[in-house]
């Protein structure tokens, strides 16, 4: 594998498995390129929610905007350059308020298998 570089212009963007909202993920590395962690996008638009038990460990990086993970021990709000760490097997219920978010993320192992 090599060095690369990304932005949000170069994630195709899809929604989210699993759920109706307005929440979008785009994958731009995966087990396809043969590293042991998935990075990418993520887009939330306002007014959003989710609510899923994480099945891999998920770094979530907040880029614009503020996005809410709350858990049976409390809520974490994220704004701006901040760093949201959801272990695996927590349930979570991540939202937005507002503007919605952009986040970037990575997650250890994979967190979806991509058949392309």
């Amino acid at each position: 594998m090599k060095v690369q570089k990304f932005n949000i212009a170069d994630a195709k963007l899809v929604r989210s498995p699993g759920q109706d909202g307005d929440i979008y993920v785009g994958n731009l590395v995966d087990e396809r390129h043969g590293g042991p962690v998935t990075i990418g996008y993520g887009r939330y638009a306002p007014d959003q929610s989710l609510t899923e038990t994480m099945a891999v460990d998920d770094i979530m990086i907040v880029l614009e905007g503020r996005i809410a993970v709350s858990t049976g021990a409390g809520t974490v709000i994220a704004g701006p350059g901040e760093i949201i760490y959801m272990p695996k097997g927590v349930a979570v219920t991540i939202t937005t308020e507002g503007e919605g978010a952009l986040t970037a993320y990575v997650t250890y192992p994979h967190w979806a298998e991509v058949h392309e």
